[in-house]
C-alpha cells in the first residue's frame, strides 16, 4: 500500500500523547484521515477524544507526536482558512446579531464564503438578526456551524455538534452537513449518537482510554462483534428455558416478546423453532453499532485492567 505524500493526506496524527498532570488523556494516537472523508470519533467519557480535538485545532500542544493538516502545523493551516472548528464549550461574542458575529469572522480569511449562504446552508438565517446573547441552545450550535463553515474550509472539525439540538434539529444539521460533505470537504466529528455515525460517517474511529481500539467503516466495526439477537413472540415461556437453548447467551422478556442474546444464531434459531413451534413475528439481526461499541470498549478496558 502506498503512503500519500503528507500535503496529500488531509489530516496525519503521528503518535500523538496528552497527558494532564498523571491522567494520560491521549496515549500515542496514529491516524491518518484523506481529503473528502467524512470520519466519526467515538468513545466513552474520558476517552480522550476533545483532547484530540483540541490539538488538531491548534489549542493544545501535544506531550509527543505530531499533527499536520494538510502538509501544514495546526496554526498555520487555521490561519490560512483551511480548517474550520465548532466546539461543545466557549461562549459567542455578545451584543452583536448573529450576521454580525458571522460577517465578523469571515472578514477574517482570504477565500470565506458569502455570509448569507452561509446563514443559508446551517439554518440560521431565519434567526441572523437576534443578539448572541437571545439565542436557545440549538440556534447557538447552528451559529458556531456558521462560524466554522463561512472560512470555506478543507477541514471541518465539529466536537458534538448536535448536543443542544431537538431531534428535527438534528435532522436538519446532518441534511446541512451532508450538503457540505457533498463540496469535498473533510469532516471529523466526535458525537455520543451512535446512529449519527452509523448513518452519515464514512469511518468510525473509536477511542477508549485514550488509544485508538477499532477504526474502519460501521459495517466493518460491527462485524467484528459476532453475536446476533432474535426477537419473537413467545408468551407463556420461562426465561431459564430459552437460556438453556443452544447458542443462546442470554435471554430478556418485555411482554409477550422476548429477546435472545446468541453467540451462534442459527443454532440457536433451529433450537428455538424446534423447542418452541409457536414463536411467530421472528427478526434475527447482527449486532449494532451500539453493541459493538460496548464489547470493543469493555476489551480494551479488560485488556488494560488484566495482570
Amino acid at each position: 500500500m502506498s503512503i500519500p505524500a503528507l500535503a496529500d493526506s488531509g489530516l496525519v496524527l503521528r503518535d500523538l500523547a496528552k497527558s494532564y498532570g498523571p491522567v494520560a488523556a491521549v496515549r500515542g494516537i496514529d491516524l491518518t484521515i484523506a481529503p473528502g472523508e467524512t470520519v466519526a470519533l467515538l468513545g466513552p467519557n474520558g476517552a480522550g477524544k476533545s483532547t484530540t480535538i483540541d490539538m488538531i485545532l491548534g489549542l493544545a500542544p501535544p506531550d509527543a507526536g505530531s499533527v499536520t493538516l494538510f502538509g501544514s502545523t495546526p496554526a498555520r493551516a487555521v490561519a490560512d482558512g483551511r480548517v474550520g472548528g465548532m466546539l461543545q464549550t466557549g461562549q459567542l461574542i455578545s451584543e452583536l446579531s448573529v450576521r454580525e458575529l458571522v460577517a465578523m469572522v469571515a472578514a477574517l480569511y482570504p477565500r470565506a464564503l458569502p455570509v448569507d449562504e452561509v446563514l443559508a446552508v446551517t439554518g440560521a438565517e431565519r434567526f441572523a438578526a437576534q443578539r448572541t446573547t437571545k439565542l436557545s441552545g440549538g440556534q447557538s450550535q447552528r451559529t458556531r456551524f456558521a462560524m466554522a463553515l463561512v472560512a470555506n474550509p478543507d477541514l471541518l472539525v465539529l466536537d458534538e455538534p448536535t448536543a443542544a439540538l431537538d431531534v428535527e434539529g438534528r435532522h436538519d444539521f446532518w441534511a446541512s452537513m451532508s450538503e457540505v460533505a457533498r463540496q469535498g470537504k473533510t469532516i471529523l466529528f466526535a458525537t455520543h449518537y451512535l446512529e449519527e455515525a452509523d448513518s452519515y460517517a464514512d469511518r468510525i474511529v473509536l477511542m477508549a482510554r485514550g488509544r485508538v481500539v477499532a477504526d474502519g467503516a460501521a459495517t466493518d466495526i460491527k462485524s467484528r462483534v459476532g453475536g446476533k439477537t432474535i426477537r419473537a413472540t413467545l408468551p407463556g415461556v420461562d426465561l431459564d428455558a430459552l437460556r438453556s437453548l443452544a447458542g443462546v447467551t442470554g435471554a430478556l422478556r418485555r411482554g409477550e416478546a422476548v429477546t435472545l442474546a446468541c453467540s451462534d444464531g442459527d443454532a440457536a434459531l433451529r433450537s428455538l423453532l424446534g423447542t418452541y413451534p409457536a414463536a411467530r413475528d421472528l427478526e434475527v439481526r447482527g449486532a449494532g453499532l451500539e453493541e459493538a461499541f460496548l464489547e470493543l470498549v469493555t476489551e480494551d478496558e479488560d485488556e488494560e485492567t488484566a495482570p
